[in-house]
Formats: structure tokens, C-alpha cells, sequence
């Protein structure tokens, strides 16, 4: 404790941001009160906004702001650097760039907004560059999609897409191709959400966003009620994702498990029963048993007798405590309330 409250103290006493993100989980950690942390906190948050590059830094200062339940004084943070950043318009840029993030990223999407709408006019009158005008579009539409305005949102994304396709940006086209297939599903036009993947899917792409538009995919197939062909583009999802990285692996599971989930409370058991096995040969772990035990355990809700004795041998076998708690949830009889007449 002696050794890197040292180190940390020489930090701050020379502003260096470098060395304050290198020692701040470790020394975050050996902080013992709540009172000690908050203090500790505001004497970063001062030298942090003088950083020339403190948006790291800001990052890690701000979810510890966020345990704490005191999102003000994160935003506070950020507020400050957009206002030390104003005489460089770049930096201005930026600065309102990781200020809109942070209140997207913490909930807030009219302020997102507000911000984002700020840095359009920025880029549009004095920065001038395209691509950034499209990105802000595109954030915009997000934003907008998450209040529940997705006809504004597909207007902006429209804006960026145009842009993104005029400058050949590929990628970020086909990301803007994925939004709108999304909001057009949310709008209940599938035929045109559908088309929409289609096109993404027949072009050169990244691993990524071919992952995203299967997830698209799925929905739209959910959404017409064909779940044998939700859970194909699923599966087609989850074994492209198995070798891309844990973060995109992670996503494509939970959206798996939350559709399996849907399903349960749906009473839809069969088609989850007919469907599992095609995920259980993916994996030689305890995830294959995970797998196959939501088949028995969909045909032990169907009034299989035989199904509950398989469903415990396949349970007994799993060691992911994760996977069986999943299990544990879903094995539960669902408790139903009715009101006598």
C-alpha cells in the first residue's frame, strides 16, 4: 500500500494521466472508505481534466462515479474538458464527441442528443469533413431510435448512409445498412428489413458486421413467427462469433439464451426441443450438455416423462455456474395469478 501510494501521490503532484491510468485499479482498490474515495476521486478529476489526452482516464473515473450512484459529478468531468477544449477545433470536436458518449452511455439519450446535435453544427460549419458529419448522423439515429423516434432515427441514418456511400467508406456503410434493416424491423416492415440484410450480406464484409446482420435476421424471422429459421441465422451467428473475440461471442449468447428465454414463456417448447442440437455440436465443453439439457428440459415442459431423468443427467454434468443458473431460472414452474369470479 505504501509502495503505490507513492507512486500515486508522485502522479498527481506531475499531472502525469499516463501513470494515473496505469496505477488506478490498484490503488482504487486499496481505497477502505467510501469518504477516502470520493476525495480521492475529486483530486484526480482536477488534474484529469488538464490531461491533453484524459479520455481513458475519464472512462475508468466515471464508472467508479457511476458505483457510486453519482453521475453528476462523471458528466461534470466531461463537461469541463469540452469547455478547456474550445479554442482548438479539433479538440472541441472530440471533447463533444466523448461527452455525448458518456451521457449515451450512461442512459441519458436526450442529452446525447442535445450534445451530438452540437458537434453536427460544429462539424457542418467550421471542421467541414464529411465522414465525421456522417458518424454524428448516425449517433444521432441511435439516439433518437432509443427514444423511441425510430422515423427520425431512419431519416438521419438515411442522411449517413448517402454520405458514407458518396466517400466509399464500405464499412461504416454497410454498419448504416445494419441500423435501418433494425429500425425498418422495429417498424414492422420486415420484407424491406429483410431486403436490407440481404444486400449487406451478398458484399464484402467483416466478420462483425456479417455477425450483426444475422442477429438482424433472426429477429425479422422472429417477428413473422418462423423460429426454426431464427434460430438458423442464430446458430449461423454464434459459429461465426466462436473465432472472432469474447465481447461479440458474449453478445451472440445472450441474445440466444434471451431468445430461448421468449420462447419458454411463449410455451413454445417444441421448436426449442428440435432446435438445440444444432448448437450442442459447437462445443466440446460443458456449453454442448448446457445445450442439450434446454431440449429436455423444453420436452420435460411438453409432458415427457422420460425427459426429466435426462435433464438431471445432462445438469449434473455442467460445471458453469453461469449455465446453471440459466437452467435453474428456467426450470422453475412459472407462478400465474388469476382473480376467482
Amino acid at each position: 500500500m505504501t509502495d503505490i501510494k507513492a507512486e500515486w501521490e508522485k502522479a498527481l503532484g506531475e499531472k502525469d494521466c499516463e501513470k494515473l491510468l496505469e496505477l488506478f485499479d490498484d490503488y482504487v482498490d486499496s481505497i477502505e472508505t467510501e469518504e477516502e474515495l470520493i476525495k480521492e476521486l475529486q483530486r484526480l478529476g482536477e488534474v484529469a481534466i488538464q490531461c491533453e489526452n484524459p479520455y481513458d482516464l475519464l472512462h475508468e473515473i466515471s464508472h467508479v462515479y457511476a458505483h457510486l450512484d453519482d453521475i453528476d459529478s462523471a458528466m461534470e468531468l466531461y463537461r469541463n474538458v469540452t469547455e478547456r477544449k474550445k479554442e482548438d477545433p479539433e479538440e472541441y470536436a472530440t471533447a463533444l464527441y466523448y461527452l455525448a458518449d458518456a451521457y449515451e452511455h450512461f442512459g441519458k439519450p436526450e442529452k446525447a442528443i442535445e450534445i451530438y446535435q452540437r458537434l453536427l453544427e460544429h462539424e457542418e460549419n467550421v471542421l467541414k469533413n464529411e465522414r465525421e458529419i456522417a458518424l454524428t448522423l448516425a449517433n444521432l439515429a441511435v439516439n433518437y431510435d432509443e427514444l423511441g423516434e425510430t422515423e427520425k432515427a431512419m431519416e438521419l441514418m438515411e442522411r449517413a448512409r448517402e454520405i458514407f456511400e458518396r466517400i466509399r467508406d464500405e464499412k461504416n456503410y454497410m454498419i448504416s445498412l445494419l441500423d435501418l434493416a433494425h429500425f425498418k424491423y422495429e417498424l414492422g416492415d420486415y420484407d424491406s428489413a429483410e431486403g436490407l440484410i440481404r444486400e449487406i450480406l451478398r458484399s464484402p464484409r467483416d466478420n462483425e458486421i456479417e455477425i450483426n446482420a444475422k442477429l438482424i435476421e433472426a429477429e425479422i424471422w422472429a417477428g413473422r413467427g418462423e423460429y426454426d429459421k431464427s434460430f438458423k441465422a442464430l446458430r449461423d451467428a454464434l459459429l461465426k462469433a466462436i473465432n472472432v473475440s469474447d465481447d461479440i461471442f458474449g453478445l451472440v449468447f445472450d441474445t440466444l439464451v434471451d431468445f430461448i428465454e421468449g420462447l419458454f414463456n411463449e410455451g413454445a417448447y417444441d421448436v426449442v426441443a428440435r432446435n438445440m442440437d444444432g448448437f450442442a455440436v459447437l462445443f466440446e465443453d460443458d456449453t454442448a450438455d448446457f445445450f442439450k439439457a434446454i431440449a429436455e428440459l423444453a420436452r420435460w415442459k411438453t409432458g415427457d416423462d422420460g425427459a426429466k431423468k435426462r435433464f438431471d443427467e445432462l445438469y449434473g454434468k455442467i460445471q458453469n455456474e453461469e449455465l446453471m443458473e440459466i437452467l435453474d431460472e428456467w426450470k422453475r414452474p412459472k407462478l400465474s395469478l388469476s382473480l376467482g369470479v
